[in-house]
């Protein structure tokens, strides 16, 4: 019963991110906030900057792991249902956003650890419940592109029935994470520095020049990375596709499948090359963008999308095993949490404002003027994740690290 709720808990998890993320930019764009798309995809990792310090030094000490996941649940999903209201002020839609984003982000991190307490093999069984976190977000695309259609004679992304969803649900989360299994403050009554929670700590003991290496590119990659999450929606609805959220969720179809399928490419390709098939992958997908763009080229288009599965298992979740590998276990949390404040932080940070200010810049027309500005847009990420990828294949070298241990 424990893992039937930590599944639903998981489920509800990714199913309201998935629900506006993939449409907000439409949204925007339908109410006069065109050149501001990139802002909800850089208040994002602003709160994923943030979130490790919340929870290091006041969710990891002071309160159980559900009852700090239930009421910043509770929180986002009453913040969300007012989010759409303020359409008429970019600023304040944007700030709502903000302090959505600053509940819900720490939520990640707590949902693994109510996880972690209550299991008895991580390797074996978080992996069936974490699974259900990517099918909440597959469903929740679905759900906006083919359920919330009946509610509506427009397309549903233009809408606030998305993120009106969003804030029901949220507030449902919240309500179920109250009833979840006691999990105590796993860091009570320890001495928390700053240091750790930002995982310097971790980094000092696992300094290597193939980790630093890994790391800046880890950080590079997901600079384009910010490209894909915000404009993939524009560039459907500019390609006359009418089921926009729906059609994205094929991403994370493909990453199941993939998921699956690691262990055995992991086991014939090794961690550098698995990495560098991630970064290939996304050279590909935005290639294929790119020539597809002026012609509309529906597989073109599609295919990029599949190719995120490729893209997301082989690169990041990649990454994370080479990380826990490395780790100790008494730093394996500071290290995956430095990761991600690189990452889904820093760089996803500073990728969704270089990609906001080019998008703005190329990307001026309508119709099929604006198809052949995409293929421009697109082509830029496609070349920065090469250069990555080059770079990365010459100067990673597993050989060096195991003589450095």
């Amino acid at each position: 019963m424990t893992k039937v709720r930590l599944s639903a808990m998981m489920f509800l998890q990714f199913f309201v991110w998935g629900a506006w993320y993939t449409s907000v930019a439409v949204f925007m764009s339908e109410h006069g906030m065109g050149d501001l798309t990139h802002w909800p995809y850089t208040v994002n990792p602003i709160a994923a900057i943030i979130a490790p310090f919340f929870l290091g030094f006041v969710a990891d000490r002071y309160f159980s792991t559900e009852k700090v996941l239930g009421v910043l649940h509770l929180l986002g999903g009453v913040v969300m249902l007012v989010v759409p209201q303020t359409a008429a002020s970019p600023t304040l839609f944007i700030s709502l956003l903000l302090v959505y984003n600053l509940c819900y982000m720490p939520t990640l991190g707590l949902a693994n650890s109510i996880c972690f307490h209550n299991i008895e093999t991580q390797e074996k069984q978080f992996p069936l419940i974490r699974v259900f976190g990517t099918i909440g977000w597959i469903v929740a695309g679905l759900v906006v592109s083919f359920g919330l259609s009946r509610f509506t004679t427009e397309l549903p992304e233009k809408t606030a029935l998305p993120m009106l969803m969003t804030g029901v649900v949220g507030i449902v989360l919240g309500l179920l994470s109250l009833t979840l299994p006691h999990t105590p403050p796993p860091a009570k009554g320890q001495k928390v520095s700053l240091r750790s929670i930002i995982g310097l700590d971790a980094l000092k003991q696992l300094g290597s020049r193939p980790f630093y290496v890994f790391l800046v590119s880890s950080f590079l990659i997901c600079i384009p990375l910010a490209a894909y999450y915000n404009f993939t929606q524009v560039f459907l609805k500019a390609a006359g596709f009418s089921k926009i959220a729906g059609t994205q969720t094929l991403g994370q179809m493909s990453e199941i499948v993939f998921m699956v399928l690691m262990p055995f490419f992991f086991a014939r390709l090794g961690v550098k090359r698995m990495l560098l098939v991630g970064m290939f992958a996304w050279v590909l997908r935005y290639a294929l963008f790119a020539a597809g763009a002026p012609g509309a080229v529906v597989w073109m288009v599609m295919a990029g999308i599949v190719l995120h599965g490729i893209c997301y298992d082989f690169f990041f979740v990649t990454g994370q095993i080479y990380v826990d590998k490395k780790a100790t276990p008494e730093i394996r949390g500071q290290a995956q949490g430095f990761l991600v404040l690189i990452t889904y932080g820093v760089g996803m940070l500073i990728g969704a404002q270089i990609a906001g200010g080019l998008f703005n810049r190329l990307v001026t027309g309508t119709g099929l003027e604006a198809l052949a500005q995409y293929q421009t847009f697109w082509i830029f990420p496609a070349v920065f994740a090469a250069a990555v990828m080059v770079v990365f294949g010459f100067l990673f070298n597993e050989k060096e690290e195991a003589k450095e241990s």
